[in-house]
């Protein structure tokens, strides 16, 4: 046994994105050590703690053993991060809405419980020893570049990634929170995907509320893309809940301009503005228009619904859910649709099994039958998670969030799925999609005379 607990982190710096390596080495053989994050998220700390049994070498090793006790219950070191919650009621964190700039820093500490140990051999008796370490999260790459985007008439950031292009390029939209996904976007760029971060409400120039939102202005952003950014092919969508929806819907009605769709959760059909509404619209206001007009949507003079639950109204029996009782009005939702049908290029859907939000999945697979009963070429990949919810995002943030506040609407919601289902989903999702935009991209070129 060494005279000093020592925590080994590998590497001590690095990206948001990257998984870490976290040891312990000269805790007292058969000791209990329990290992602590501390991390200031918005000027909170938020915290996790997980107790390890150190093996007869004094070693633990985060990865490949189970804590005994603790905020998350599984061999992995990253646990320490999407297992926190915050140290003050009701603080929220929400990475999706943050500048891509500086690192996020997080203090690991380590401590001996005193007087465990190998309770059959006297002098392996734990002091109470501590130790401590800094893991740094770094929020965009030194070799990627951002700029921020404010030309006719668009408001966003564009991430370049390093060497001369053409790149492999995406758009990025949030959901309804609004704001602008930077570190989603620099994420992309640091793996060699141009991106640009766009924000259509709720942000700085643009509207407080997601009610009717012009299409229009995604077809300028297409286009800007095209021109101004060399893109290598047709830029792809990649978008979140009601960005997901967004991206399916720009894919019906632009598909000559799109290279691929990345839908995280979305809609199948087109849905009213709900939680993101304008006050004045109402839930069930519209949420896109075109051409100067409103779109119809679910909840347009649906006949199936009766209730609401974006105002805080409780379903009217357990087994009821506002979604399926939109469905129940076949000529509403017929003409709310979205005809993905008219997309011919690769789609990517991600969602959980555990969505408590609307049914992701259901959209993707009903999506994903409508292209193949069209006769779809293209790959078509449907990425569900059986124990995540509708907030599966960035790796290593925490996911624990499950219970939350609307941004816009001020409703108290759960999103589904369990902390450890969602960072899995999160980690998983994200390298699958990078690679799917780096290979659905490179084929749209080579198809393509430049």
């Amino acid at each position: 046994m060494s005279d000093a607990l020592v925590i080994h982190i590998d590497p001590v710096e690095g990206p948001l994105w990257l998984r870490r390596r976290i040891t312990v080495d000269g805790a007292t053989p058969g000791s209990m050590v329990t290992l602590k994050s501390t991390t200031l998220r918005n000027g909170i700390p938020w915290s996790a703690s997980a107790s390890y049994l150190a093996d007869a070498e004094g070693r633990i090793d985060l990865d490949t053993q189970t804590p005994g006790f603790g905020d998350h219950r599984s061999p992995d070191a990253m646990g320490l991060i999407w297992a926190q919650q915050p140290e003050v009621d009701g603080a929220s964190f929400d990475i999706t809405t943050m500048p891509a700039i500086g690192e996020i820093s997080t203090t690991i500490t380590a401590r001996e419980e005193s007087a465990t140990g190998y309770y059959d051999h006297p002098q392996t008796c734990a002091s109470g020893r501590t130790a401590s370490a800094l893991l740094v999260q770094g929020l965009r790459e030194a070799d990627v570049s951002r700029e921020k985007l404010d030309a006719e008439g668009l408001h966003g950031t564009v991430f370049r990634p390093s060497g001369s292009g053409p790149y492999p390029t995406v758009i990025v939209m949030n959901g309804s929170g609004g704001g602008i996904n930077e570190i989603r976007a620099a994420a992309y760029a640091a793996h060699g995907i141009q991106a640009v971060a766009l924000g259509y409400f709720r942000s700085e120039g643009l509207s407080p509320y997601i009610s009717n939102t012009a299409l229009e202005y995604f077809e300028q952003a297409l286009d800007y893309v095209q021109r101004n950014l060399d893109p290598l092919g047709k830029p792809a969508l990649n978008g979140q809940s009601r960005g997901g929806e967004l991206t399916l819907l720009l894919g019906s009605l632009y598909p000559e301009k799109i290279g691929a769709l990345v839908a995280y959760t979305p809609s199948a059909f087109i849905c009213g503005a709900q939680g993101a509404a304008d006050p004045k619209e109402g839930w069930s206001g519209a949420t896109w228009k075109l051409d100067g007009r409103p779109l119809e949507h679910l909840w347009h003079n649906n006949a199936g619904v009766t209730w609401n639950p974006w105002d805080g109204m409780q379903p009217p029996s357990r087994d009821r859910n506002i979604y399926i009782d939109g469905l129940h009005d076949r000529v509403t939702a017929s003409s709310s649709r979205i005809a993905i049908e008219h997309f011919t290029g690769p789609v990517l859907a991600v969602s959980g099994a555990d969505d408590r939000l609307w049914p992701a999945g259901y959209s993707a697979r009903l999506a994903f039958a409508t292209l193949a009963r069209h006769g779809h070429q293209s790959q078509r990949l449907h990425l569900d998670y059986p124990y995540a919810g509708h907030a599966i995002g960035m790796p290593f943030v925490p996911s624990t969030q499950i219970y939350k506040r609307h941004p816009v609407s001020g409703i108290d919601l759960s999103t589904g799925g369990t902390p450890q289902g969602n960072a899995e989903a999160s980690a998983d999702s994200f390298a699958q999609t990078c690679n799917f935009l780096i290979r659905s991209l490179a084929q749209t070129d080579t198809r393509e005379s430049r």
